[in-house]
């Protein structure tokens, strides 16, 4: 078993404590179960076993470990099944995630907020859809939410989200049909280790507003209280600090001096999300359920027969 030294300070160890039931003896012996679980799993070929990495899943499952492996394993298989999409090669230095990232189409803002949290900006009428395709949508979020997964102290107290929907029309929704915006939501909820605290959403279009109110309907009940809709920023100061935002939405620091900090940040972990792809499982060994939906989670609705991959991505580019 790899040492785990503890990264946090008493108040995070606290907060561990009382929201995810995580104490110094539990957690090694989640962390050793998972890994001997791994060692011995068939359709497990090559995963990390660091403690970082396994504890984003043992902490969003609240270390019930049925759970966890659940999730790892459904997390495996969905990055094999669409990797060339969303999970592989995740290199912040490509040329288009540079230029996402210069435009401001997502990043995280600098510090935390009061209760340690990371508040991740994200401005979809940035997105020029002339000039991008939606594997690069899909990649820039998974060069986004991989990097802030490694944190721990992420893992612990949580994210919360700031959207501008200014500049989004209907054309944006051609991106995805239906049921891949189905298999997108769901799975970011579902298979992606990550703890959504808060989602504080201005200037969304009524034309894209139906969109929106679908994508609720996909959510848990958990999720869909945490997202709230506002006239304007000066709303969202009420629950965001708004010295933790850009200057453009009411703080101190400009926003291209907040996306350099980030992209530094993304580069101190560049090494780590490539080296992820050497992660393989044995998808002849999962259900056929399992491979054929993806494990995406569903429960009725479009099912398993329409891959994600299929239908009519716009173009789409596969590695």
């Amino acid at each position: 078993m790899v040492k785990y030294d503890c990264p946090f300070d008493k108040s995070t160890q606290e907060e561990a404590e009382k929201e995810l039931r995580e104490t110094s003896e539990i957690r090694e012996s989640a962390l050793e179960k998972i890994q001997e679980w791994i060692e011995k799993n068939p359709r497990i070929e090559t995963c990390r076993t660091d403690p970082s990495f396994l504890l984003r899943f043992l902490r969003t499952k609240k270390f019930s470990m049925m759970q966890a492996q659940e999730a790892l394993e459904r997390y495996l298989l969905l990055r094999q099944t669409y990797g060339s999409m969303m999970f592989l090669k995740l290199d912040v230095q490509e040329p288009r995630m540079q230029e996402l990232l210069d435009e401001g189409y997502l990043f995280a803002v600098p510090g935390r907020d009061k209760y340690g949290r990371r508040i991740i900006i994200a401005r979809p009428g940035a997105f020029d859809m002339d000039k991008y395709a939606n594997t690069d949508m899909c990649r820039i979020h998974g060069v986004t939410y991989e990097t802030l997964m490694e944190d721990e102290e992420n893992q612990v107290r949580g994210y919360v989200h700031f959207c501008d929907g200014a500049g989004v029309a209907v054309r944006m929704l051609s991106l995805f049909t239906p049921k891949e915006a189905v298999r997108i939501v769901k799975n970011g909820e579902r298979t992606l280790p990550m703890r959504h605290k808060e989602v504080h959403v201005i200037n969304v279009h009524p034309s894209v507003k139906f969109a929106m109110d679908f994508a609720m309907t996909l959510v848990s009940e958990k999720i869909r209280k945490r997202v709230k809709l506002h006239s304007n920023v000066e709303e969202v100061h009420e629950h965001i600090d708004k010295s933790l935002l850009p200057k453009e939405y009411g703080g101190t620091i400009p926003m291209a001096e907040m996306i350099e900090s980030w992209k530094k940040e993304l580069l101190g972990k560049r090494e780590m999300l490539l080296s992820n792809d050497d992660m393989r499982v044995r998808e002849d060994l999962f259900s056929e359920g399992a491979r054929q939906g993806a494990v995406s989670a569903l429960r009725g609705g479009c099912g398993p027969q329409n891959d994600i991959m299929a239908g009519s991505f716009r173009k789409l580019a596969i590695d």
